[in-house]
């Protein structure tokens, strides 16, 4: 699913996401729990998730800045690996939580550049398959509605919203890598909703709102 694609079709939800499967945090967990004593496998943990964090980060910032912020992800969670407790919390929350915070650092970037799409032109015409593919997968095919609409949520309900649309994080997830109650995760994505819903005037997909 490409990113715009993603945010669009959470305006108009019809569920909510899947609960994560507990067998697999758990098993996380323990792993990154003997990783304080064995740390060679704390190797297994980056080789599962960072294809993910980096690709989440990606999406938001860019792939050059992607490098950098994904591997300094795993940096401080690999020092920090001590501190977790994998009885509250879960190892793939716990990560998006550690690149969530260094986000924030490029948050200004992030809206400017969200600002300068909304104001290009449209797109001329793709007629070729590769061009369409090559629209679809960067950030750059991006709509410049959509990209209106996220300038204007506040950042606080943008980081929720980001996290369950292009991190495909749970409910539950969110609230662990943000530090907030579920009920918060719901209203803060509820306003960010409403916010894309209005600015696409409709369905993108083309279902029943």
């Amino acid at each position: 699913m490409t990113p715009d694609v993603a945010l669009a079709t959470l305006a108009f939800p019809s569920r909510l996401p899947a609960a994560a499967v507990p067998a697999e945090a758990d098993e996380d967990g323990r792993l990154l729990e003997a990783s304080v004593r064995e740390p060679d496998r704390f190797t297994l943990i980056f080789d599962k998730y960072f294809p993910q964090v980096h690709g989440y980060v990606a999406r938001r910032l860019g792939p050059d800045v992607a490098d950098d912020l994904a591997a300094e992800t795993f940096l401080i969670a690999f020092r920090q690996r001590d501190r977790f407790d994998r009885r509250s919390g879960v190892v793939r929350a716990w990560l998006y939580g550690i690149a969530t915070n260094l986000i924030r650092r490029h948050r200004r970037d992030e809206v400017r550049a969200w600002r300068a799409l909304a104001k290009l032109p449209p797109p001329l015409p793709v007629t070729g398959a590769e061009e369409l593919i090559a629209a679809q997968v960067t950030a750059q095919g991006t709509r410049r509605e959509l990209a209106a609409a996220l300038a204007k949520v506040s950042a606080k309900d943008r980081e929720v919203l980001l996290l369950v649309a292009l991190g495909q994080l749970t409910y539950d997830e969110v609230a662990a890598a943000l530090g907030i109650a579920y009920g918060t995760v719901c209203s803060r994505l509820s306003r960010a909703r409403r916010i894309v819903r209005d600015a696409l005037g409709h369905n993108p997909t083309g279902g029943d709102a």
